[in-house]
């Protein structure tokens, strides 16, 4: 496939690596000559120095025969146009599939006056929007350590690390779903340490693993160890775009009577202006003028006693210090906002309960568009060297035509969850039926088999 990537930003850059290392042939436009230069000197893709806004940029990238354009600069204008472009000269064969980053309400709100078809963007991603939304998702689900939602928000990939003291410690899967039969839920995957462990009835759990399991939305794997008390107060640090997402979604009052749930939310900004600013927008948020990284400042604040803190500051190292120091403070849970890849699975390893990344929202929005035309979505979780995929099968495909303990599925593939009218949890019972959403835990070297085994 022929990918052009504009803007060679982190997001950018990011993209260009993996999509490179899919062995995709791979064009990066940016108009800064020192991002240029480093793309070339990092990555096997050309690059371009030059505008995304310019026809004959494009046209020097071979726009006319690409099939996939990523626009990802930090100008939504730029993305905007250079998806126009594209689709305007992918006319002349076949319509070059464009997705474009794009933050302003005004193109992407519901009350917009032009749709993103009417710019030629087939799908709009938003970063940030992805990445609150990420870290709202975790606080409601105090437990987890990852948390992506499949189907419709109907089925939630859960990841949940496994304490010392867990009564879990030692016990089989085979064991672990007795221990649980009360629950429905799928163990997919098992991260220990630099490994990722397609599970079995006789892999044994271990302290410290990182176990992803598939259940219901709303359903807590109560099974492992891990209290699902609700967090009342959270203090963002940073009010960068992620963190006034991240304020507001928190600040709203979820449910209602006795289920109600509602968090007392206080965010922390260094730029004077930024916070007064911020403080006018946010309803039912404290913003405090302060540096996110003053530990006695944050003390003076309340620290300690906050339920939970998420560091979303431009700087990640200030991100892993403060959410350290809250953890020892005794804070309940932390998240920290991390760009740099190697950080992310080092992160939960010294301490911290979760990370997000603004390269990985983007990533996955991009690996949907890679796949087969039976792929609806595709997820990856940093520690998880495999992919969760969301799967449509045809009439009479391979994976239709028996219960899954018949098929003989190879090792690598492992089917968690078929969504039709009901949610079932999968077993060595069930049975996929075609047109229904079926989620599959593929290691990368199986990726291709899978869209076999749905394909008529």
């Amino acid at each position: 496939m022929r990918a052009i990537i504009v803007g060679a930003g982190d997001v950018g850059y990011d993209v260009a690596r993996m999509l490179s290392l899919q062995r995709h042939d791979v064009t990066v436009v940016d108009m800064d000559p020192e991002k240029v230069a480093h793309v070339r000197e990092t990555l096997d893709v050309l690059a371009l120095e030059g505008s995304g806004t310019s026809t004959e940029t494009l046209q020097k990238a071979r726009i006319e025969d690409a099939d996939l354009l990523v626009a990802v600069t930090d100008v939504d204008e730029v993305n905007i146009i250079a998806s126009m472009i594209a689709e305007r000269v992918g006319k002349e064969a076949e319509a070059t599939i464009t997705i474009a980053r794009v933050r302003s309400g005004e193109f992407t709100g519901s009350d917009a006056v032009l749709s993103q078809r009417d710019f030629g963007i087939d799908h709009i991603i938003h970063p940030e929007q992805s990445t609150a939304n990420e870290v709202v998702s975790l606080l409601r689900r105090a437990s987890a350590t990852d948390l992506v939602d499949f189907c419709g928000d109907r089925v939630q990939l859960v990841g949940i690390r496994v304490d010392s003291e867990s009564p879990v410690v030692g016990m089989t899967l085979a064991q672990l779903a007795q221990h649980g039969a009360h629950l429905a839920f799928r163990v997919m995957g098992i991260s220990r340490g630099v490994r990722t462990i397609v599970p079995s009835g006789t892999e044994t759990v271990q302290r410290n693993d990182q176990i992803f399991v598939i259940v219901p939305s709303g359903q807590v794997a109560h099974l492992l160890g891990k209290e699902a008390g609700k967090l009342r107060h959270a203090m963002v640090l940073g009010g960068t775009n992620v963190g006034a997402r991240v304020a507001a979604g928190l600040a709203q009052r979820k449910g209602r009577g006795r289920d109600a749930f509602e968090m007392r939310v206080k965010l922390v900004e260094k730029d004077r202006h930024r916070a007064e600013l911020l403080a006018e927008r946010l309803e039912g948020v404290l913003v405090l003028h302060g540096a996110p990284a003053d530990i006695d400042f944050l003390a003076l604040e309340g620290l300690a006693e906050m339920d939970a803190v998420v560091a979303v500051t431009e700087d990640e190292e200030s991100n892993l210090v403060s959410c350290l120091m809250a953890k020892h403070l005794g804070v309940r849970k932390t998240i920290a906002l991390l760009s740099k890849s190697s950080y992310i699975p080092v992160a939960q390893t010294i301490g911290l309960d979760a990370a997000v990344s603004q390269k990985l929202a983007v990533s996955r929005e991009v690996l949907r568009f890679l796949r087969g035309s039976h792929v609806r979505s595709v997820a990856t979780v940093h520690g998880l060297d495999a992919e969760v995929l969301e799967m449509v099968a045809d009439p009479g495909a391979p994976i239709t035509r028996a219960p899954l303990m018949d098929l003989r599925l190879p090792r690598g593939i492992l089917v968690g969850a078929v969504v039709g009218q009901r949610v079932e949890i999968a077993t060595g019972q069930t049975v996929v039926t075609p047109g229904a959403r079926t989620l599959v835990f593929a290691t990368p070297e199986r990726v291709d088999e899978v869209e076999r085994l749905f394909a008529a």
